[in-house]
């Protein structure tokens, strides 16, 4: 059997019984830690599930993934997954590579940032589209996301933004070596996120300016999560800490009790 398992969003107790129990049968155990990452890392997640993990990054996922769903012919495998198994599509494939090979698969939800931004006081069925902001460089600064967030926008819609995280991600210098070597670990703020925004609506002015409200959020689901709220250009400015961050732009007009909750988070009036 190959088993996804969510691990939700605060630390190594946010994981399920069901899934706990599974992890403690399994005769391998994988840790997906490129589509996100929990703070409390590896060891502790070792610790509480009295178990070694085996790290998955993007190359262990992209190249290895054939023989990982291949062993769950003969092995209970199971991969571990921050939040719920399909807050990405890397997920989704490997179910669909399994059910190809006849494996059978079992998946155990768990919260996501995508039901748990309701933290903030935003209601979820308000939400249109997610995006995703990635990091600009000096050559590549893609911005086709914001046309989504003007979408919501016009439909009175919030939109959840993810932002963007790079982990064991090679040097463009090493490509072409035979020796891969690794950037640093980087995982986009909210004021980086904002900063991007900035630029963006000084390019093309619509719907989103700098006085936009904005709600950027930090380490949900853990005990140090924090919320802000405050226009686009203060936001720039705001640092919320460590990662992981998410952000999101409201719709024009709130319900009242969106406005309301959402007013805890500032000293301003909404």
């Amino acid at each position: 059997m190959l088993y996804l398992i969510g691990l939700g969003l605060g630390d190594a107790k946010d994981i399920t019984v069901k899934g706990l129990e599974i992890v403690r049968k399994c005769d391998k155990v994988y840790l997906e830690n490129y589509t996100s990452i929990l703070s409390c890392g590896k060891e502790k997640l070792e610790e509480f599930y009295g178990r070694e993990l085996i790290l998955a990054d993007r190359d262990t996922v992209e190249m290895s993934g054939d023989e990982i769903i291949s062993s769950a012919k003969e092995e209970n495998v199971a991969m571990l997954v921050v939040g719920d198994p399909f807050g990405a599509t890397t997920h989704t494939d490997f179910i669909l590579r399994a059910k190809e090979r006849n494996i059978p698969c079992q998946v155990i939800h768990n919260a996501s940032i995508m039901n748990a931004v309701a933290c903030c006081g935003l209601q979820l069925y308000s939400f249109g589209e997610t995006v995703s902001i990635p990091y600009w460089t000096d050559s590549w600064r893609p911005d086709s996301f914001f046309e989504k967030i003007l979408k919501n926008r016009r439909m009175e819609l919030h939109t959840l933004c993810l932002l963007d995280i790079r982990v064991h991600e090679p040097t463009v210098e090493s490509l072409t070596k035979k020796k891969r070597e690794y950037d640093p670990p980087r995982f986009m703020s909210v004021a980086e996120a904002c900063q991007q925004l900035l630029d963006i609506v000084k390019e093309k002015p619509d719907d989103v300016a700098e006085d936009s409200l904005v709600v950027g959020l930090a380490r949900v689901g853990h005990e140090t999560q924090e919320i802000f709220v405050s226009s686009l250009k203060e936001m720039a400015r705001k640092d919320l800490g460590p990662p992981l961050h998410s952000l999101v732009i409201p719709a024009k007009n709130l319900h009242p009790l969106e406005s309301e909750y959402l007013q805890q988070f500032t000293s301003k009036k909404l």
